[in-house]
């Protein structure tokens, strides 16, 4: 693990500045230091021989007040280039959830990443508050100590350039040994962040099949994992503090022994000796905290390399076209193939849909249905052939615009902790109340609306607790019906898991949601057949169309 990753800098440009201040305050502060030093060697010396000297104490406390002054501003821009960081991976993370969509997330990922993006890059205070001023200072105190030493006594300056070397070298050894044991640990707490949140999410399912309790034991274990790679951490840390203390220790000391000898014999000042005693622990002291600050700040780094790992350009399925279009006449799928890690799940699909087309795709569950809707919001690229927009490839289109072109309907709608109003609009920032109630009651909401205590400003539970699985999906529609611009409706199953009842209110909103537009909607059950012009039966990956009777 590098001290320093150059990605950050690149990664987050609106730290340079921070950085920038760091390594300022961090060359000002041994400035301090040396001056410090000098002026109390003085003021002591003037002191031994029973005089005041008033010009060296008042360097002394002006000195002094200098480097409280610099220490302060480095911890200021440490924690403002720890917050900016922080902000800005957390943001490009999110962003990358948005782009490569859904499918991403499948398996532990979700939590894993819930895990990286808040225990685990808060993890990074350590490093920038703790680990990273003192790295700074570890280059600047050691040079300006050193240099500051052969001029005024070049035997205890060799001393002390010879045994410099030993803390970053055993430092360096023992991280070696720090560095596995905390990817271990943290390997350990993002799989039992992952586990923990999909039990939390599957907690019914698991009750009612009498499972509930295997899984605590499970995540019981986990837990005792981290527990055990925790302590081994700790067990590093604490040796390897006591192992840089230690040769420290020994290092001053070979410099205080001969400079108390030369004293007694007469061959160096008053005010020379207590310079060189007074800087030689200085010099050590940023590397010695440095290695000590180094396990507190471990876990921050590894999860600081995940994440770049994660926004790496191989890794992000990103449109970066900015080429737009208004209302496709034409959508044209060739050739496209997509393969996943399990198999393919689209293969040699060749298919056109044309402007007002609403087309049904069925087929056995697994065919691809999902996918080939996938293809068409961006959330999926395609292995094989293109997918083009009036001729114009989509992963060229600003998928930012064509996604504002769309209106989806999946088949499980998430609904946030907001209120009823809050997440019709969510898709149509800025719309007005009127037209919020006039798409919830297109969509056979105002019997739900007129019935809640608050109407449209109730609040809803997260995950849309408070409704029923019918009106939640009937609250998906009104988000539809809410982007009134949009061109192309895409439906992923709109009646699945749903009673006889909220299965007719669904398919009825459908039917005005897609009259004159395009759409595409997966369909098992027959009802939503009839609002199709063409019905598409994908199987394995491969589509045919099935003539209309």
């Amino acid at each position: 693990m590098r001290p320093f990753d150059p990605r950050l800098l690149r990664a987050v440009p609106a730290a340079r500045r921070d950085a920038a201040a760091l390594a300022l305050t961090g060359g000002a502060t041994a400035v301090t230091i040396v001056a410090v030093a000098y002026a109390l060697a003085r003021t002591l010396a003037a002191a031994a021989e029973g005089r005041l000297d008033g010009v060296a104490l008042a360097g002394f406390v002006v000195a002094l007040v200098l480097r409280a002054g610099c220490t302060a501003l480095s911890g200021l821009a440490a924690a403002r280039m720890a917050a900016t960081v922080k902000a800005q991976l957390r943001a490009d993370l999110l962003g990358a959830v948005g782009e490569r969509g859904p499918g991403w997330l499948a398996g532990q990922r979700a939590g894993e990443l819930a895990t990286l993006t808040g225990r685990g890059l808060d993890a990074l205070d350590g490093y920038f508050t703790g680990y990273l001023p003192q790295l700074v200072l570890g280059a600047t105190v050691p040079a300006a100590a050193v240099l500051t030493l052969a001029l005024s006594d070049l035997t205890s300056a060799i001393i002390v350039l010879v045994t410099l070397p030993l803390i970053p070298v055993f430092g360096i050894l023992i991280g070696w040994q720090t560095q596995a044991a905390t990817e271990k640990q943290w390997r350990r707490l993002r799989h039992l962040g992952g586990h923990f949140l999909d039990m939390v999410s599957g907690l019914p399912t698991l009750r009612a099949f009498g499972r509930a309790q295997a899984q605590v034991s499970a995540v019981r274990a986990m837990a005792d994992q981290h527990r055990v790679a925790t302590m081994k951490t700790l067990r590093i840390a604490f040796l390897s503090a006591l192992v840089l203390e230690l040769i420290g220790t020994i290092s001053v000391a070979l410099v205080a022994v001969p400079v108390g000898l030369r004293l007694l014999s007469g061959s160096l000042t008053l005010s020379t000796a207590l310079l060189v005693l007074l800087l030689t622990p200085e010099a050590y002291a940023p590397l010695r905290a440095a290695g000590s600050k180094f396990h507190a700040s471990m876990e921050g780094l590894t999860a600081l390399d995940e994440a770049f790992t994660l926004l790496a350009p191989s890794e992000v399925s990103v449109s970066v076209g900015q080429a737009v279009v208004a209302a496709p006449s034409a959508i044209v799928l060739s050739g496209v193939g997509v393969a996943y890690e399990r198999g393919p799940a689209l293969v040699d699909v060749d298919l056109t849909i044309n402007a007002g087309d609403r087309i049904a795709l069925v087929g056995p569950s697994g065919g691809g249905k999902s996918t080939l809707v996938g293809l068409l919001l961006g959330f999926v690229r395609p292995t094989a052939g293109t997918v083009t927009v009036d001729g114009i490839d989509l992963s060229e289109l600003d998928i930012e615009h064509w996604r504002r072109r769309l209106a989806w309907v999946p088949q499980r709608a998430h609904l946030f902790a907001a209120t009823l109003a809050e997440n019709i609009a969510l898709g149509t920032p800025g719309l007005d109340r009127a037209a919020i109630e006039a798409a919830a009651r297109s969509a056979y909401l105002g019997d739900v609306i007129d019935a809640l205590p608050l109407g449209l400003d109730t609040p809803l539970g997260e995950r849309g607790v408070g409704l029923s699985s019918g009106e939640r999906q009937r609250l998906a529609l009104a988000r539809a019906y809410a982007r009134t611009d949009a061109d192309l409706i895409l439906l992923d199953e709109p009646t699945a898991r749903l009673d006889g009842g909220s299965e007719q209110a669904v398919i009825e909103a459908t039917a005005r949601l897609v009259e004159g537009r395009t759409a595409i909607f997966v369909a098992h059950r027959p009802a939503m057949l009839d609002l199709a012009t063409r019905v598409i039966e994908v199987v394995d990956g491969r589509v045919r169309e099935k003539v209309l009777s």
